[in-house]
């Protein structure tokens, strides 16, 4: 063992000192401050002091200094993490004591026709606290000189020169497991440029630049808590440009007492980069919506399911009904909820929901009013091989759950659809446009008070298969990161923005909308790729490699949030829109699906039941998948050969 580990074993085995300890060297320490008082008042004319004068002064100070002391418990402070507030403290003691003394001198000791020395009242004060104090400050300094011997020290600047970033400084000082010579604080308030705090002096962001240009900095925690994703975003990558490690402070519901550990820094994630400006919700209306009313949530173990069900549960249901066919990750659910200790009612059912007599029981037995439908096969390519199930699932358990939702007068039902439906290139996204195209046409029929709502939008972040936990998986096992193509786009949004739009747009529905939020900007893969490479503090194609692997079966360069032929009109809220869609008639759509049902009953062809897709969504051109052919007249079998 090195010298240097041995040093910090020892540190860490070192036992507090006691508390009687510290409060007699803190006495130790008035009363010397009231001896060198009382020579200075004498000007250190030794043979004219009046020594029993001076041990009254002496034991005055001490018997007082006992009471102030345990009052307002200066002992208590551990020495060697000494900061501000113990400052404080020790001020606040010397001035009660000095006061104290002064009351008593002026009552009880003072003869007629005299005053309190003054003189030598202020100059014990002084010196009291600069004994106090400062044998406290090199206790602290011992401690730090000792625990960073031989220790490279980490160069850090915080940005935030608020009371977050002060309690990261001290966090900082008191890691024992670390070095860390903090050298500024960023922060963009212009006014508190060139001042300082608790001894670190405060910059722009310009003027960091400039320094960093001069200066090695090896670290930037970011201790602003509602820093805006863009101009995080330019802080993250300036700092990825210059090799700078980008760390962040908890959220504040995650400190203990005001204060949290460095062990709770974390490295910057993609997820952060890519949010955008908080979503004001209308929750008064959804409340009135929710409150008191029983609620089935299908594919409720999923990502978007169950965030819907955490949401809704602060809007007081009498029930939530959580229907998945996925054991596992329902029973999870389940137990997360029943530990958040709430009045609502929840109740787990294993179900498929294409199951009709399951699904007949649910809504027998249940009765829900609103129905959040969130259950599909999402994966483009996995649907691309599997047709049969996409359309099973997406499209005809669609329309089982929505004439169920009729016969059983529910009040709402919410479709939750995706941007893949608009203009689709894959079995996936025209199995939801056909699920979209019933539940508009349902719409329409005038023989039932149920209304229907579809929501639409893109990818979510860190959903069950996201890119950005596939390629998180790809980087710590040290690459390479697979992506599709160069030039491929994807919207993005996070679960719980999507999951609160979902609730927003279920309640200002009024039946037959298709909903449409806004996504922001599309985000080039390539570039989150480097990105989240960057943010792992390694160098994209030396550190970890980027290969394209090309467009998988049904996958297409960009995404759109509305058809060609389509334009939407804007609601109260700026991120929900409502598309205009072609109207669907009810009978022509119902009779297309009862033929889609036959068909898989009848287990035909692949290719057959996604030519008949084609017929029913004309504007669904197959992109690099074997059902290209279909647009021209005969499709390749996926093994080869043509079929037709």
């Amino acid at each position: 063992m090195t010298t240097t580990s041995r040093t910090l074993s020892s540190l860490r085995k070192l036992k507090i000192v006691p508390r009687w300890m510290i409060l007699t060297i803190d006495l130790i320490c008035v009363a010397f401050a009231a001896l060198i008082a009382s020579l200075i008042n004498a000007k250190f004319h030794f043979n004219e002091l009046n020594l029993k004068q001076i041990g009254n002064f002496t034991l005055l100070v001490l018997v007082l200094n006992v009471l102030v002391f345990s009052s307002l418990k200066t002992y208590k402070g551990i020495v060697r993490f000494t900061g501000l507030q113990d400052a404080f403290r020790v001020l606040l003691s010397v001035l009660v004591s000095s006061f104290s003394i002064l009351t008593v001198e002026y009552f009880l000791i003072v003869q007629e026709n005299t005053l309190p020395d003054f003189t030598r009242l202020i100059v014990y004060a002084i010196l009291s606290f600069l004994f106090l104090l400062g044998y406290r400050a090199i206790v602290k300094q011992s401690f730090e000189m000792i625990r960073n011997y031989r220790k490279i020290k980490k160069s850090v600047v915080i940005f935030g020169a608020g009371q977050a970033g002060l309690s990261t400084k001290r966090v900082l000082n008191n890691d024992l497991r670390n070095a860390f010579n903090i050298v500024g604080f960023i922060d963009d308030d212009k006014r508190k440029s060139s001042k300082s705090m608790d001894g670190v002096p405060i910059f722009t962001f310009d003027q960091f630049k400039a320094y960093q240009e001069t200066n090695a900095v090896d670290e930037l925690i970011i201790s602003t808590l509602n820093m805006d994703a863009k101009r995080k975003n330019e802080i993250v990558d300036y700092c990825l440009d210059h090799d700078i490690n980008v760390l962040s402070v908890p959220p504040y519901s995650q400190w203990n007492e005001g204060s949290f550990n460095s062990r709770q820094l974390k490295t910057i994630k993609i997820e952060e980069l890519l949010e955008r400006e908080p979503i004001v919700l209308n929750n008064e209306q959804i409340k009135q919506q929710i409150r008191g009313k029983r609620i089935l949530v299908t594919g409720a173990a999923g990502s978007i399911g169950s965030e819907i069900v955490k949401q809704l549960l602060n809007y007081s249901p009498e029930l939530i009904v959580l229907c998945d066919q996925a054991e596992t990750p329902l029973h999870d659910l389940e137990l997360e909820i029943k530990d958040l200790n709430l009045k609502v009612q929840v109740i787990p059912y294993l179900a498929d929901v294409t199951h009709q007599p399951r699904m007949e029981n649910l809504f027998a037995k249940f009765k829900p009013h609103i129905v959040y439908h969130a259950a599909a096969y999402k994966h483009v390519p996995m649907m691309e091989f599997n047709p049969v199930e996409a359309v099973k699932v997406n499209a005809l358990g669609t329309r089982l759950l929505s004439d169920l939702a009729i016969k059983h007068e529910v009040a709402r039902f919410v479709m939750v659809s995706t941007d893949k439906a608009v203009n689709p290139t894959n079995v996936m996204g025209a199995s939801k446009r056909l699920a979209e195209m019933y539940v508009q046409a349902l719409s329409s029929e005038k023989n039932h008070h149920t209304k229907f709502i579809t929501t639409r939008f893109g990818n979510v972040l860190g959903s069950n298969g996201s890119v950005i936990l596939r390629f998180k998986e790809q980087i710590e096992k040290g690459g390479p990161i697979t992506v599709t193509h160069p030039n491929i786009t994807r919207y993005f949004m996070t679960i719980p923005e999507a999951c609160q739009l979902v609730l927003e747009a279920g309640a200002m529905g009024n039946g037959g909308e298709v909903f449409v939020f806004d996504m922001g900007s599309p985000v080039k893969i390539a570039d989150l790729a480097r990105k989240m490479i960057r943010l792992y503090g390694l160098t994209p194609n030396i550190d970890v490699n980027i290969t394209y692997s090309g467009l998988r079966p049904g996958e297409k360069l960009y995404e759109e949030l509305l058809a060609d032929e389509e334009n939407t009109i804007k609601t109260y809220h700026s991120k929900i829109m409502i598309a205009k869609v072609r109207e669907v008639d009810y009978y022509e759509i119902g009779a297309y699906f009862s033929k889609l049902s036959e068909e898989i009953n009848t287990q035909v062809e692949e290719s057959h039941l996604v030519s008949r897709m084609k017929t029913i969504v004309p504007e669904f051109k197959s992109n690099n998948s074997v059902y290209e052919e279909l647009d021209f007249g005969k499709v390749m079998d996926i093994r080869g050969g043509v079929i037709f």
